[in-house]
């Protein structure tokens, strides 16, 4: 029988009673004088538990009397007013308020089976909560609903309601919360008169300060302003704040105004709370389905609502100083687009915790392909952030997941469930979580049967085992506490600690069921990697079977692309022990893993994309697709195009395979027509941006568009001549004369000679396509092409060198000698920056003799007639001592065919060894005289390479010259640059 009276003390403290309460409620009414941040935080979770997932009914009732509570604990209140309570002040003046009473019941069916109520002395405070003398008389209804105790707990729920409706009564929110705060007189002797005993701060949790990584990434978030970005995208692991960075951010931009866009209401709550502890006073917000609020500083909103049209408008485009928008890749591109078309902040930051670049691709293209700052998981164990891991990759070898029906991207729920909870695999599980398990596991499963059945079977052998998800008997809040107590060894989990909640005391990871996407996968590895003093490492067991579904797992833990060819690499490293770790971290596949990704080589496109697909759950882009190291040149052989690729795998809509019908010439077009400078992929976006194939822009918008892309995009301006870089501040008649010289030129076939079709036209000064896209059609339309263009930029953003204007006078100064046409109007722009592990990036490092140095296998280099070739690395090459120091973020090694080259004092073979370093116009020096590996890309946009001497001629021109006098030598036209130096070769043999 529950006792009638808590004293308090170290022997019987208030706190479990009050949880107790709490847990077995679906109606919480608290009355509480004074509410301190410490007190709070003890229950908090378990407020949280109890409205969001039992839906349970709160409302709290506290006071400004004597200025005592906490403004910080009324901002938690808030949150939790945001999940629905009902938070309210009895503002006091000179009436005293000094309650102290908690009610909980259960009902069914509006009669209440059960109850509590509390009446005494604690506060919520920490110290009134655990250690202090406190005395606390507890009333329960009885069967009877006339015994005396009934009718005690009732007076006491209706004077509450009564209470709660007093004319002194306010609905608490921030405007009241301000004014407060501002006149708030906090005297310390005041507390203990009133009966709060402890000192203000003495539990209060301190400001957060940022860590070292959010320190480097808040000096590259301010460089980047500097250079004149106005978007940048930040990669950060989970559990390294990329949340909190983003609040430190805004507030070190001085920014007034915040928005913060996300797809998920528990990403938006989970970052309010995160921004009002770097912010405190500042007015919050929110833009939902439910609430539109607009008057404030940090403005929180889903993107399904602030995305359509009708609720942008409510926004002036300068409106916010800041944006943030989490995950991109979590919603449709074309609502993210529509926003930011909309809205113009002085600083627009994308963040996602997702390593792989392919899964970056969306993202990357809304943040200008400005990659500010990335931090992986592995960054977070070496700096000592996050805890070490070993990872034991086990076969799954009791389910064939082949005979589990996979649709869109995911296997069959129901057939899953039945292959997952049976006594084999039970068996399975159990004996290596006995070899390798430690004291605190936390399972993930994949239904809420499959979690009872495995909490059955541990439970059946000794084991302190339960299921815990939405409608468990057992409670998140109460779960964890009993994990971290010792009175639970393992909780079988089921999508309630994916993400928002941390029990550093983890220290194992069970992966039960196949995960949907890599966010997924690293969300609850995540769960575990909290640093703990009684952790040394964390054990990850994680159960994968034979097929596709499951290789998003390597792809987010070791940045592994999404192709067959390196996963099949990866596989490789694996199997003979080559995988790079942290210090500290170990990591295993089972062999029959192994053999299947390796098994994965030489598959064609069509599975690519097949991978990709399933990866991210969605059709992918052609920017994740070539991001994902996947073959372009590969794909247009076997399929022609893109979108015919996508038309064979049926995974287009019937709209868009309307449009296709229609226009595929043109979608190829985009694809593939030839681009030396990034200008005619600009125009696109700049005629995607005006909504241009509706409504035909001026020549005069199209060119003003066009300097807000290149102002965003700054990475393209070394594009531009020298004379008309400085765009923030460039002659306007100027800039139109020079865009209509080049891409509207380019565009309306004014530098054609032939009678190839003319796509756009210049009719009453208006910038029109020759063709008709219908009115029905111009949605789907505009999102084909604009994936196109992302991909053009995609392709074409890796050969620019970072400009700045420091270089502009070296640039000048050499720039008829560091282009292959040394025409003073088409400048190189940069050598092509191949896919590098890791930034790639022209900058010099220390130089080191016989470093390994990226190798492309498949990027041979012409020594004959220009040859396609792939830049994908999936190796690297250790260079033979002799040949000088090398950098591995500028040389790289390819093999050589063909024989033009041979001839002269260092003739090269076909079959050599390449050593090559790229080369940057802004740095590179003079290019005449030397042999150069120069680029151009063919008639389908591929790219090509050839090796020659680069001579000048006296008239100006630049000749490419053979040392085999059997091969001709070709003269540089504006399609081709030079891409890097021929440092040295030697033959296959050594």
């Amino acid at each position: 029988m529950p006792q009638f009276l808590t004293t308090g003390g170290t022997g019987d403290p208030f706190l479990p009673h009050l949880l107790e309460a709490i847990r077995s409620a679906d109606r919480i009414d608290l009355a509480v004088a004074f509410i301190k941040s410490s007190g709070l935080a003890m229950i908090y979770r378990a407020l949280d538990d109890a409205i969001d997932i039992r839906g349970a009914r709160l409302q709290v009732l506290t006071s400004d009397y004597l200025d005592v509570t906490d403004p910080q604990a009324l901002r938690s209140l808030m949150l939790l007013a945001e999940r629905g309570a009902d938070i309210r002040v009895f503002e006091a003046e000179r009436q005293s308020f000094h309650l102290k009473a908690y009610i909980c019941t259960r009902t069914r069916e509006g009669e209440t089976v059960w109850g509590a109520a509390f009446v005494g002395s604690s506060n919520l405070s920490r110290t009134a909560l655990t250690d202090g003398l406190e005395w606390n008389l507890r009333v329960a209804p009885t069967d009877d609903a006339e015994s005396a105790d009934s009718r005690r707990f009732r007076e006491i729920r209706d004077r509450y309601e009564a209470l709660f409706g007093h004319p002194r009564v306010q609905p608490l929110d921030y405007p009241w919360i301000e004014r407060y705060e501002a006149r708030r007189r906090l005297v310390q002797h005041l507390l203990v008169a009133a009966g709060c005993e402890e000192p203000e701060d003495r539990y209060l949790e301190a400001a957060p300060e940022p860590s070292e990584v959010q320190r480097e990434a808040l000096a590259a978030l301010a460089e980047t302003r500097e250079q004149g970005f106005r978007r940048g995208l930040v990669v950060m692991a989970t559990g390294l704040g990329k949340t909190y960075l983003a609040a430190f951010d805004s507030q070190t931009m001085g920014a007034e105004r915040v928005l913060f866009v996300a797809h998920r209401e528990e990403i938006l709550l989970q970052a309010e709370a995160s921004f009002q502890r770097v912010h405190p006073s500042a007015r919050v917000g929110h833009y939902t389905g439910a609430r539109k609020q607009t008057d404030v500083d940090l403005l929180f909103a889903s993107v399904q609502t602030l995305g359509q049209a009708q609720h942008l408008e409510r926004f002036a485009p300068d409106h916010f100083d800041y944006v943030v928008v989490d995950e991109f890749h979590h919603a449709a591109a074309p609502t993210y687009r529509r926003l930011l078309q909309h809205l113009r902040p002085r600083f627009l930051l994308g963040l996602t915790a997702t390593p792989e670049r392919t899964d970056q691709s969306d993202i990357l293209s809304l943040c200008d392909d400005n990659l500010v700052y990335s931090r992986h998981l592995f960054d977070g164990i070496e700096l000592g952030l996050l805890c070490p891991f070993r990872y034991f990759g086990i076969y799954d070898e009791t389910v064939d997941y082949r005979e589990v029906p996979w649709r869109n991207g995911r296997f069959d729920p129901q057939a899953l469930e039945n292959k997952l909870a049976t006594q084999g695999r039970a068996r399975h599980a159990l004996r290596y979580w006995r070899e390798q398990g430690r004291e605190r596991t936390l399972a993930f499963c994949v239904s809420r049967s499959h979690a009872d059945f495995m909490a059955d079977r541990f439970q059946r052998e000794g084991i302190r085992a339960a299921a815990v998800y939405r409608g468990s008997p057992l409670e998140r809040s109460e779960a964890l506490e009993r994990l971290e107590q010792g009175r639970l060894q393992v909780i079988f989990s089921v999508d309630l600690f994916n993400e928002g909640v941390d029990l550093p005391a983890i220290d194992t990871v069970l992966m039960l069921r196949p995960t949907e996407s890599k966010v997924l996968f690293l969300q609850q590895l995540g769960r575990g990697l909290r640093l703990h003093p009684e952790k040394e490492h964390l054990i990850v067991l994680d159960f994968i079977g034979n097929h596709q579904g499951f290789l998003n797992k390597p792809q987010a833990l070791f940045d592994v692309g999404s192709s067959y060819g390196q996963l099949a690499a990866f596989g490789r490293r694996a199997r003979d022990g080559e995988l790079k770790l942290p210090p500290g971290c170990f990591a295993n596949y089972d062999l029959a893993i192994i053999e299947f990704l390796i098994r994965l080589q030489g598959k064609g496109p069509a599975t690519d994309y097949q991978v990709l697909r399933d990866s991210l759950n969605r059709r992918p882009t052609p920017a994740e697709f070539y991001r994902s190291g996947s073959s372009m040149q590969g794909l247009r052989k076997q399929h022609g195009h893109w979108w015919s690729l996508v038309a064979d795998q049926d995974d287009l809509t019937p709209d868009e395979a309307a449009c296709l019908d229609r226009h595929a010439d043109f979608f190829r077009e985009v694809e593939t027509t030839s681009m030396t400078k990034c200008f005619k992929a600009v125009l696109l976006e700049s005629m995607l941006d005006l909504d241009g194939f509706r409504q035909p822009p001026t020549v005069e918008a199209l060119s003003a568009q066009a300097l807000e892309v290149f102002r965003r995009r700054r990475g393209f301006i070394a594009d531009i001549h020298k004379d008309l870089r400085q765009v923030d501040a460039v002659d306007e008649r100027k800039w139109l004369s020079y865009w209509k010289g080049n891409p509207i030129n380019a565009w309306t076939g004014g530098n054609r000679k032939d009678d190839a079709k003319r796509w756009f036209e210049v009719a009453e000064g208006r910038f029109r396509p020759t063709f008709s896209v219908a009115e029905g059609e111009h949605a789907t339309f505009q999102t084909m092409v604009q994936e196109l263009v992302d991909y053009r930029l995609a392709a074409y953003e890796p050969r620019l060198p970072v400009a700045t204007a420091a270089d502009d006078a070296a640039t000048d100064a050499d720039a008829t000698d560091a282009t292959v046409t040394g025409t003073a109007e088409a400048p190189a722009t940069g050598a092509r920056i191949l896919h590098f592990p890791g930034p790639a990036t022209v900058e010099a490092s220390p130089a080191v003799e016989g470093a390994e140095v990226p190798y492309f296998p498949d990027l041979r280099i012409a020594c004959g007639h220009f040859r396609t070739g792939r830049t994908d690395v999936e190796e690297t090459y250790p260079v033979p001592a002799g040949h000088g120091g090398v950098d591995p973020s500028r040389h790289f090694v390819a093999r050589a065919t063909g024989n033009s080259m041979n001839g002269g004092k260092n003739p090269v073979r076909d079959g050599d060894y390449l050593l090559l370093e790229l080369v940057d116009p802004t740095k590179a020096g003079s290019i005449t005289g030397r042999v150069m590996a120069v680029e151009r890309q063919d008639a389908t946009g591929d790219d090509q390479y050839v090796l020659r001497r680069v001579t000048k001629l006296p008239d100006g021109r630049y000749v490419l010259k053979a040392a085999n006098p059997e091969y001709p030598d070709f003269e540089a036209n504006e399609d081709m640059r030079p891409m890097a130096r021929l440092v040295a070769s030697w033959s296959a043999d050594g």
